[in-house]
């Protein structure tokens, strides 16, 4: 019997078949006793006890919907963080809202820009909706405004802007956001995706509130899965103009967001202690790591999130590959990160103090066993 051909089976768009898979961390080290797992950028800290005790409370009604508007959800963000509810919308992960943007604003002809080391659902939500995907180069790592705008053509319909940058963890100030904005044609949409925003202490950052709320063409979106601990519940919401908010709520799906997300959302943006203190970890473990990890003689990129991008040089006798298969196989868990274009790199998540103090030991290991080698 012949293989069949095309024509005997539905075809995707050519457009799906150029996607490449998004392929995420290793979470398991077959053999390994512990699992340190340091590959998601998930917090240390777990979810607030607040939300995991109102996440419980949806054990009893799993038989009903959801509130598909998300009122109280966007009323409780509202509040946090000084927003009309109205302007905000909320999705199955931010991963949600990026893919939405580029289905209401790209189509075929059309074109979205990122960087180099953009997060890689940018690529796969311009191809989804039939655009052409248009990287603009980066600068020590760092994403360039006047790269990004020499990018810029009649057909650019979307900018994506990861800052803090994922994987490279660096950022660029607000004034560098704003020179981009005013750069882009106003029928442009700029998406700052601020997923590791509430990480960043630098007096020249801002998330980019000030820009949605004075502008018809700027989006931020932001992520329950990093410093609320909620990955597994997959949260997250936008603010945005009335007219793009208008434009998404026609094409998300009716209940995008499970009931039990709404009510540990709410009740994990209500505990600003557990945020704070996740804050606080981070500012002592992210210099921590990056000081002892450059100790070995291995480059860390400099980081305004909660994980390090660690640069191996094959030269000197160590590689990401060797060094991601040492550290498995003591059960750490860390993010190869060649789908960014980065073979020679690895991403490490800030931990706890001892998975941050194993890893460091293992790493230290693993440069003296490759330097006898």
């Amino acid at each position: 019997m012949s293989s069949p051909t095309m024509n005997d089976r539905p075809v995707p768009r050519p457009n799906v078949l150029a996607i490449d898979p998004y392929v995420p961390g290793k979470s398991g080290a077959p053999g390994a006793s512990k699992i340190y797992k340091l590959s998601s950028n998930e917090t240390p800290l777990g979810a607030s006890p607040r939300a995991i005790e109102a996440f419980s409370t949806l054990a009893s009604k799993l038989e009903l919907y959801p509130d598909g508007s998300v009122k109280r959800l966007r009323a409780a963000l509202g509040k946090r963080f000084g927003l009309d509810p109205d302007r905000i919308v909320c999705g199955n992960g931010s991963d949600d809202l990026l893919h939405l943007l580029s289905l209401a604003y790209v189509g075929p002809g059309d074109e979205g820009i990122f960087t180099t080391h953009g997060f890689l659902v940018y690529k796969i939500a311009i191809l989804s909706a039939g655009g052409t995907p248009v990287v603009a180069p980066e600068k020590n790592l760092t994403a360039d405004v006047d790269a990004i705008l020499a990018c810029v053509t009649p057909r650019t319909k979307i900018v994506y802007l990861a800052n803090p940058n994922n994987p490279t963890g660096t950022y660029i100030p607000f004034e560098e956001v704003k020179r981009l904005h005013a750069g882009l044609p106003k029928n442009v949409i700029l998406v700052l995706d601020g997923a590791y925003a509430e990480y960043v202490r630098r007096n020249d950052y801002a998330e980019g509130i000030e820009l949605v709320a004075t502008n018809e063409n700027v989006v931020m979106t932001r992520t329950f899965s990093k410093i609320f601990g909620l990955a597994n519940l997959r949260l997250g919401w936008m603010y945005a103009p009335a007219s793009i908010c208008d434009a998404i709520n026609r094409i998300r799906g009716p209940f995008n967001v499970n009931g039990a997300a709404l009510e540990a959302g709410i009740a994990a943006v209500e505990d600003v202690a557990h945020v704070e203190g996740a804050i606080d970890h981070n500012e002592k473990w992210l210099p921590w790591l990056t000081k002892e990890i450059s100790a070995l003689g291995l480059e860390v990129t400099p980081s305004v999130a909660n994980f390090v991008l660690v640069h191996f040089n094959k030269a000197s006798g160590v590689s990401a590959n060797d060094a991601d298969a040492f550290l498995t196989a003591r059960g750490i868990i860390v993010r190869a990160v060649g789908a960014y274009g980065l073979p020679d790199y690895l991403r490490i998540t800030v931990g706890t103090e001892e998975a941050n103090r194993l890893l460091v030991e293992g790493l230290r290991d693993y440069v003296a066993e490759a330097h006898r080698g």
